[in-house]
């Protein structure tokens, strides 16, 4: 900080008795001890909390700062350019850095300043005025000293300022690293030691949700704040725009109704809720889902829960593939067209259960068409439709069905 303050150029002006000046080095003690004594008597948020070791600290700060005052006078009259007003200001700015660190707002030390100018006014005032300053020196030596009063607040909201910046830099680093932790799925001990250090309530539950990254503020203002987010790269997922990760607390049960509705109007998926050490697993799914397209809707939220089948039969694409290989085998001599409608009639029919109107309906075909190819199903497959285990087979091969061939 530099020495060349404002109040440093109205010392310059100021022509105080070196006989005055030795009388209010005096008084300092006197004037500390009663400017604390005004503090914690007037100013709420000092008032009973100050331990004889804080006042004393306390005393002596207001006696170093009258006394850098004085100095500052002094030397003004002198022929040595340096003031030791720095020092002073540096001590300001801890002080407003210590407050912020115990998580006080500024409001409690401005109001001790604003106390202290007065009382310490008062009792200088009274020791000038007796030494017989003249009235206009008196007047400068009150708009001098509540000139550094002022740069003395001001250092101190500088310093709470900055340290209320700094805390914020270090609990986001916290708080994102706690994040990546989670989704790494690291041990439960590791987690509980990193929220501690971020100052982050671990919840019940936590529900994973992928959206772009555009639409991140809008959604998190209506999400509790304690969401955790990350914007890295999703693993195995190559899309054209960016997507942010949230870890929303709590949305279980109603919760997840309510998220749902925040979520509409916007691109998102949402992972199953899990035990909060315990939040991979809904990561994973969320990122399965939307690897499978299964997260590209126009609009609103996906779901998860809503697509557990698909999801459980992506887990093994070529087990699938085998499966639906071998429960197909009956068709394979047909014309692919031919295969793939008597395939999605046996499907629409096993999952109608033998509904002929129902599986029509689905189809668009008229019910005798359905008839029809049953009937070659049946020649296909033999008893084998009634076999429980072929029956299963069948359901599970046909029901993520591929898309039908363009041409024979």
């Amino acid at each position: 900080m530099s020495d060349q303050s404002g109040t440093t150029r109205r010392a310059a002006h100021l022509e105080l008795d070196e006989r005055v000046a030795a009388q209010l080095r005096d008084r300092l003690p006197v004037v500390a001890e009663r400017t604390v004594s005004a503090i914690t008597g007037e100013v709420p948020g000092y008032s009973g909390a100050l331990t004889d070791t804080m006042r004393e600290k306390i005393e002596n700060a207001v006696r170093i700062a009258l006394g850098t005052f004085l100095q500052l006078v002094e030397k003004a009259q002198s022929s040595d350019p340096s003031t030791p007003l720095t020092p002073a200001l540096e001590a300001a700015y801890a002080l407003g850095s210590g407050e912020a660190r115990s998580g006080r707002s500024m409001d409690a030390l401005l109001a001790a300043y604003r106390v202290g100018a007065r009382v310490a006014w008062r009792e200088v005032s009274t020791t000038t005025v007796r030494g017989g300053l003249a009235a206009e020196t008196v007047a400068e030596f009150a708009e001098l000293m509540f000139a550094y009063i002022d740069e003395l607040s001001a250092a101190s909201v500088a310093g709470h300022a900055d340290e209320l910046a700094t805390a914020g830099r270090v609990q986001r680093r916290y708080l994102e690293r706690l994040t990546q932790q989670l989704l790494a799925g690291e041990p439960e001990e590791t987690l509980r030691r990193s929220a501690e250090r971020a100052d982050w309530p671990p919840p019940q539950t936590l529900t994973v949700v992928l959206l772009p990254r555009r639409n991140l503020r809008a959604v998190l203002a209506l999400l509790s704040p304690h969401t955790l987010e990350s914007g890295e790269d999703l693993p195995g997922v190559d899309l054209a725009e960016e997507l942010a990760v949230l870890l929303v607390p709590d949305a279980h049960d109603a919760g997840r109704r309510q998220l749902a509705r925040v979520l509409q109007g916007h691109r998102a998926v949402l992972g199953p809720a899990r035990p909060w050490s315990r939040v991979a697993a809904s990561y994973r799914r969320a990122t399965r889902a939307l690897a499978l397209g299964l997260g590209r809707p126009d609009s609103g939220p996906v779901d998860t829960e809503e697509h557990l089948a698909e999801l459980v039969l992506s887990m093994d694409p070529e087990g699938l593939a085998d499966l639906r290989a071998q429960a197909l085998k009956p068709l394979e001599s047909l014309p692919l067209a031919t295969a793939h409608r008597l395939a999605e009639t046996l499907r629409s029919w096993l999952l109608h259960q033998g509904r002929r109107d129902d599986v029509a309906a689905e189809l668009f075909v008229h019910p005798q068409t359905v008839r029809y190819r049953m009937g070659q199903l049946r020649e296909l497959y033999g008893d084998r439709l009634h076999d429980p285990a072929t029956v299963l087979d069948l359901t599970l091969a046909l029901a993520l069905l591929p898309a039908a061939p363009e041409s024979e």
